[in-house]
């Protein structure tokens, strides 16, 4: 879990940086993905390198999530009675919350994101608009349901993130005695860094700074 939590994070970090290039407008944010699917050229053909990323963007997903899975079963095997009191912890309150219905919310976001930015599907211009038109008309204030439901899945990412961000130095023996308070602070500004500059760009969208 640890080791698939750190590459969707890479990719995020990449993925914001990407969508901050729709503030130098249209033709840079163009060019920014049409370089996605021309990397490596001439050495390898055509949205090679990017179909690669993609297929270990999946696995990694599907890998997260079967870890999630197989950790809550062999939790509930070790300790099959509850306890006796009932204890206050980060791990069954807010914690345990935010990862479960968190990614369940992640995870459908990311299915509108495909079909809304990715594939044009339910994008008003449609599979053959630019990169920078479907990001426009996706954020239209018309469409003022989209951006709330994307700043909605963006602050459970930035809160599963930060969680997870934690545990993964926890998991990986990074976590010591001095290393604490910094790791925790590492893993609450990467999150917040994340939601703020994912969140920037449909807002701009929004009030018309980009257009």
């Amino acid at each position: 879990m640890a080791v698939t939590g750190a590459i969707l994070v890479l990719f995020l970090l990449g993925h914001m940086a990407g969508n901050l290039k729709s503030f130098f407008g249209a033709e840079a944010f163009n060019t920014y993905a049409e370089f996605l699917r021309t990397m490596g050229e001439p050495l390898v053909p055509r949205r090679v390198l990017l179909t690669l990323v993609e297929v270990v963007l999946t696995a990694s997903v599907v890998l997260h999530m079967w870890s999630a899975v197989s950790l809550a079963r062999r939790a509930r095997k070790a300790r099959p009675v509850k306890y006796a009191a009932k204890r206050k912890s980060q791990a069954g309150g807010y914690a345990t919350h935010i990862m479960r219905w968190g990614g369940l919310t992640i995870l459908l976001f990311v299915v509108w994101h495909l079909l809304d930015l990715t594939f044009g599907v339910v994008n008003p211009a449609g599979w053959d608009g630019t990169p920078y038109e479907k990001l426009v008309e996706g954020f239209a204030p018309s469409r003022w349901w989209v951006t709330a439901f994307y700043v909605l899945a963006v602050v459970m990412v930035g809160l599963h993130l930060r969680h997870g961000l934690w545990s993964a130095f926890q998991t990986l023996g990074l976590a010591g005695s001095r290393s604490y308070r910094p790791l925790k602070a590492v893993a609450a500004v990467v999150s917040a860094v994340l939601v703020l500059g994912f969140l920037v760009v449909p807002v701009a969208v929004m009030i018309g700074v980009i257009k």
